[in-house]
């Protein structure tokens, strides 16, 4: 029972080692922000009640889908759902936290650029991934006007 307990002291400790290693490489890597984003992610899940969905599908093979609500033409809610990286949840999650009382006109501004600032940087190799937050963003903005203009109700796809 000993040899039992301090094998599982060894595994326990070894896999505090490796924690503080990948915590220690992804640091030299990302941004607090980025991190912070995404060990604290917002807004995640689907949202049953949408005025909206949108989805996008990057080179990478992630997929970001997001929903919105919208009254009198200010965002009241969104959420995000993906498949994708850890840089990919950070934006999906910062994304929605950050256009939440924005009117639509603002949002659809809102640049990957602008996410990429909002998180202090993104390596180059993971700038796409504001780029998909934000496709899938526009795609359900779009989405919730096209139902709106389609009537009552709308059109759900």
């Amino acid at each position: 029972m000993t040899d039992d307990n301090s094998m599982k002291d060894q595994l326990d400790e070894l896999v505090e080692n490796m924690v503080r290693i990948l915590e220690g490489e992804d640091a030299k890597v990302y941004s607090e922000e980025v991190i912070a984003e995404f060990r604290n992610s917002s807004n995640v899940g689907r949202m049953a009640d949408a005025d909206g969905d949108g989805v996008a599908d990057g080179l990478c093979k992630d997929t970001m889908e997001m929903w919105v609500k919208v009254r009198d033409g200010l965002i009241t809610d969104c959420t995000f759902f993906t498949d994708g990286c850890g840089a990919t949840i950070a934006c999906g999650s910062r994304l929605t936290r950050f256009v939440k009382g924005l009117s639509t006109d603002e949002a659809m501004r809102v640049k990957p650029r602008d996410l990429v600032s909002m998180l202090n940087g993104l390596p180059p190799d993971h700038e796409h991934c504001a780029a998909l937050a934000i496709m899938a963003f526009k795609d359900a903005l779009r989405d919730c006007e096209a139902r709106r203009s389609a009537g009552a109700g709308g059109v759900k796809r």
